[in-house]
This record gives C-alpha cells, structure tokens and sequence, in this order.
C-alpha cells in the first residue's frame, strides 16, 4: 500500500500538468498593478501638464492685460476655465501670490497652500498684489484623489488624511506698467 502511494506521488512530483496555473496566479497581479500604476502615473501627468499649462496662460494674461487688476477669484476662475481636465477646479484649486523683491532676496517657503476640505473655513493665504514692475510669484495648488491609492504608484504619493493628494505649479512674474 505504501509503496504504491510512493509510486503515485513520485509520478505526481514530476508531472508538469496544471503548472501554468500556479505562474498565472503568481504574475497576473504584478502585470495588472503594472497597468494600474501606470494609468495612475498617466492622470499624475495629465493632471500636472494641464496645470502647468493653464496656469502659464493666465500669468501670461495678467502680463499683457494692461489696466486690468485681476483679483483671487478671476485668476482662479480663469485657471479653472483653461483647465477642463481638472475635475470640480473651483472647490480644490488654491492660489498663492505673493511679492519677491530681487534687491533683498528672500527665497519664498517650499510650503504650498493647499485648499483644506476637512473644513467650511477656507486658509488664510497670501495674495498680495504687485505694482509696477514688480516681481510675482503666483503658485496654484490642485488637490485630488488617486486613481488606485492602494497600488505602488498610489501608495507613493503623499497623501492627506482624508486621502487626497496635491499637484503645485508656480509661475513668477513682473507686473507691467501702466
């Protein structure tokens, strides 16, 4: 009885049947989170360029518009409007601006401000306005949602507590004269 078992399991060890399964289950999660994390790293790109984009058309607007003072809510509405990609850009863009004076440097904060949803009350952030030939930086951050937070490319960006993550462009700038 033993001995047949042995023989049996022997020819069990060495048979190669049904061999495909175990590297099938053992590789399709690697291709598939492969696939996952780069659609994430697409959206990471699309999101990032479409920002960087819209932001340097309306700096490019507050540059040549003589005359025009544009304040927090155009800028924002403006970046909104060239920023189609951008899902609900009203709720989740924060602007920044803030003055750079080139004769006493001092390099602004790394820090971006970011819109705060955990709350109905909105930052304080700093948006001064410049006057004639005047240095700017404005800087634009975009909060949203991973595509797949639990994947490699998910689970490496830094993400807030309730799971958000920020995309930050920053343009400078001189104000015109009038």
């Amino acid at each position: 009885m033993i001995s047949s078992f042995n023989t049996k399991f022997r020819r069990f060890l060495k048979s190669e049947e049904g061999t495909s399964t175990v590297s099938f289950a053992l590789w399709v999660p690697v291709f598939v989170g492969l696939v996952v994390s780069g659609l994430e790293l697409a959206a990471v790109t699309v999101r990032h360029t479409v920002l960087e984009s819209s932001l340097d058309k309306t700096v490019r607007e507050v540059r040549l518009g003589t005359g025009t003072i544009y304040d927090h809510a155009s800028l924002k509405a403006s970046i909104c409007a060239n920023a189609t990609v951008l899902p609900d850009c009203d709720a989740n863009l924060q602007l920044e601006m803030v003055r750079l004076d080139l004769r006493d440097w001092t390099t602004p904060t790394n820090v971006a401000a970011c819109v705060d949803t955990s709350d109905d009350v909105q930052p304080v952030v700093a948006f001064e306005y410049g006057r004639d030939n005047e240095l700017m930086m404005l800087r634009a951050c975009y909060r949203y949602k991973p595509i797949s937070p639990t994947t490699t490319m998910g689970s490496s960006l830094p993400t807030d507590s309730e799971g958000y993550t920020a995309i930050i462009s920053t343009s400078a700038f001189v104000q015109e004269p009038s």
